[in-house]
């Protein structure tokens, strides 16, 4: 009875522990990563890959992604990534915080894999390595940048793959299935393809089944090499398939010799080593350091990996085959991202966070294993003293963490951030600038600027930033002598001459203005900014007709640009082509505009439906609805209120102007208006009203000639007996 007792109790109290346990994995990544999941923002590459992808607004988008990867804007074809970004631009458009949940949902999943590929494989310290991974600072790039989706998209799905493999494996007491074997090895080959789709940096996963089959036999079969053989088969064939698709990157090439190629692999793979250990000064670029033979950091960083190795392979019979499994797999994932392939990135840092974001679990396990054996072998007081320093040592990640994960919340705080880390970043103090200004924060822009254009006195961009900061604050003689020398230093390019275009026409001087941005559509005849402000230009020197093919060819490029279709129907108004100018409007809120944008849009249809046919009812549909949007807005209510005039609904007129004149107490229009309404309701406060507007704007004679039939009426009214 006894026996039986034990045999039902102990399977619930496993499950019951299960739970607990990924309660707390699930409670400790929620609240790790709670800043950036409430305040995460859109920053850096999000905004040209995300916010400004043509490809995620439409469904034509979606096969662009899939298809036609050159007319996208990221660089490597990673068409799973952005079906994520598709899908949730349907749901909640571009509201940041469910792309920030969705990043930490995944990171979520991947942390309970990896927990129980631990546990599958009896792993001392499974959950408390699943933890660490959970709430490493160090994956806070992966996790709370926006578009480092493709790590931990990417992530979920290799640690799936590999759980998938292992159960393929089966344990050695299984009892032979294959049927479920095919099954469970083309779900893995599945798995593994989609993680390749994510991002195929996860190309290394088949020599990480080599060595996660090494570790467990001290061998690698020839069973072994033909079952993952398809697996890098399936890894080259996407390498090949997204060297052939896109054609969108810029290619780098940095001629290293191979000798100089090992320094920096070498060098990278002890600076993520001790990053993981100790995981202080945490940067999102990381300085770069220079790569020469007499390097002696880098030699000695060569020559004690090489040591590091040789020990570990020597010692594996004392210590066992973990810790060189677990070092191999480190230096493996990573090496895709140590310096052996030109990649655009090492022009800023040899080193980042986020390439470590797999890579790491090696270094993890090993160090989390270990100690967990060895705190397995002390007394009972001992494990609960270890035990308490375990959950100090993930409190104390979890909040640097949620530190870490604080910077992507803005440009400004990750720019800023990036300057403090590291002052010659290239490029931090450009982008602060730039950030700064968005933020019309002028003063700081400027002085952003100015260390850019220091540190980069040939580059373009920096005197373009520093001079739209100086512009802003009307310096526009300094302005101008930034972009006259940013026109000299790149000629053949567009922005520096949109740029002062922008400028010459903020001071009139529209010819050569004109002239700038011809010459900037011709250099990049695709430009939807450059096209927009040129035909801004024209539009405001009534050249409607040209203003409104450059609107067309504009929206030729993909119907998804509101701005456009906002201003092609303020042009087609201008032009009486009130039909027209309509459907245009609509176009702009099929789009789901912002709300100051769509009270613009109902506030113009609604003028433009009482001017076409004077039919007050869709007028006034449409004032209600921009009031729906903004109750206060007064052009609105004076325009709604003139329009009650019209159908004589007086008493509703006099209250909306008297709601109009609580925004705008100065509007000798608004105050007319009530007069007006007031005089035909009988009501002698009429002449107050009128002579109010008169007082504002003495010009309005149609208002005096009310203000005598006010006069009169109201004296009539004091005659009467």
């Amino acid at each position: 009875a006894r026996t039986g007792c034990e045999a039902t109790t102990r399977p619930g109290r496993a499950t019951r522990a299960a739970a607990l346990g990924a309660v707390a994995l699930v409670a400790l990544v929620a609240v790790s990563y709670m800043p950036a999941m409430l305040w995460g923002g859109f920053v850096w590459d999000d905004r040209a890959s995300i916010l400004e992808e043509p490809a995620l607004r439409d469904l034509q988008g979606l096969w662009r992604i899939w298809f036609a990867p050159s007319e996208v804007r990221e660089p490597h074809y990673r068409p799973l990534t952005y079906t994520t970004f598709w899908l949730e631009h349907k749901l909640w458009g571009f509201a940041p915080n469910g792309y920030h949940i969705v990043n930490v949902l995944l990171h979520t999943a991947g942390v309970l894999l990896l927990w129980r590929i631990f546990s599958r494989l009896e792993v001392p310290g499974a959950w408390l390595i699943a933890a660490v991974f959970a709430v490493h600072p160090l994956h806070v790039e992966s996790v709370a940048w926006t578009i480092e989706r493709k790590d931990v998209l990417s992530g979920a799905l290799y640690l799936a793959c590999v759980l998938t493999w292992l159960r393929f494996l089966g344990r050695p007491t299984d009892a032979a299935r294959p049927g479920r074997e095919v099954a469970w090895y083309c779900l893995a080959l599945a798995l593994f393809a989609a993680a390749l789709l994510a991002k195929n940096m996860v190309v290394t996963l088949p020599a990480a089944l080599l060595i996660l089959h090494w570790w467990r036999h001290g061998r690698v079969t020839r069973r072994d090499v033909l079952r993952i053989a398809p697996l890098f088969v399936l890894a080259l064939a996407f390498v090949a398939l997204d060297m052939a698709l896109v054609t969108t990157a810029t290619p780098a090439s940095f001629g290293y010799s191979v000798l100089e190629r090992l320094l920096i692999a070498a060098r990278a793979l002890w600076f993520y080593v001790g990053k993981l250990a100790w995981p202080a000064d945490l940067a999102v670029i990381y300085p770069r350091w220079d790569v020469h033979l007499g390097d002696a950091t880098a030699w000695l960083a060569l020559g004690g990996a090489v040591a590091a190795a040789a020990l570990l392979w020597w010692w594996r019979g004392r210590f066992g085959r973990g810790p060189l499994a677990g070092a191999l797999f480190f230096a493996v994932t990573l090496s895709p991202a140590l310096g052996f392939i030109d990649h655009t990135y090492m022009l800023f840092s040899f080193v980042a966070d986020r390439y470590q974001y797999l890579a790491g679990i090696g270094v993890i396990a090993v160090l989390v294993a270990a100690g967990a054996a060895a705190v397995a072998t002390l007394p009972a007081r001992g494990r609960l003293t270890a035990q308490g320093g375990a959950a100090a040592a993930l409190l104390v990640l979890a909040a640097l963490a949620w530190q870490q994960a604080g910077i992507y919340r803005d440009q400004v705080t990750l720019f800023e951030h990036v300057v403090a880390h590291n002052p010659q970043a290239a490029g931090a103090h450009l982008n602060l600038a730039s950030a700064l200004v968005d933020e019309n924060r002028f003063d700081e822009a400027v002085a952003a600027g100015e260390v850019a254009v220091a540190q980069r006195p040939d580059s373009y961009d920096a005197h373009i930033n520093l001079a739209v900061a100086l512009a802003q604050l009307e310096r526009f003689d300094e302005a101008e002598r930034h972009l006259r020398r940013a026109v000299e230093i790149a000629p053949a390019q567009s922005a520096p001459h949109a740029n002062i275009a922008v400028l010459l026409s903020r001071r009139g001087e529209l010819d050569e203005a004109e002239r700038h941005l011809r010459r900037a559509l011709a250099l990049a005849p695709r430009d939807r900014d450059v096209q927009r402000n040129l035909a801004k230009l024209l539009a405001g020197q009534a050249r409607l007709e040209e203003a409104l093919a450059l609107y067309d060819a504009l929206l030729a490029q993909g119907a998804w640009d509101i701005a456009a279709h906002m201003a092609r129907g303020n042009i087609l108004s201008q032009l009486d082509r009130h039909d027209d100018a309509l459907a245009a409007w609509r176009n702009a809120l099929r789009l789901e505009p912002p709300p100051n944008t769509a009270l613009a849009l109902h506030l113009a249809m609604g003028r433009a439906v009482w001017a076409k046919g004077r039919d007050a009812a869709a007028a006034a549909a449409h004032y209600e609805l921009a009031l729906a949007l903004a109750p206060r807005h007064a052009a609105t209510l004076g325009d709604l209120a003139s329009l009650r005039i019209a159908q004589q609904r007086f008493d509703d007129a006099q209250a909306l102007f008297g709601k109009a004149l609580e925004q705008a107490p100065d509007k000798a229009a608004f105050h007319a208006g009530r007069g007006y309404a007031l005089y035909r309701l009988g009501d002698a406060a009429a002449v107050a009203s009128l002579e109010k507007a008169l007082a504002i704007d003495p010009t309005l004679q149609e208002t005096r000639s009310h203000l005598a039939l006010a006069r009169q009426s109201a004296t009539s009214a004091a005659r009467s007996p």
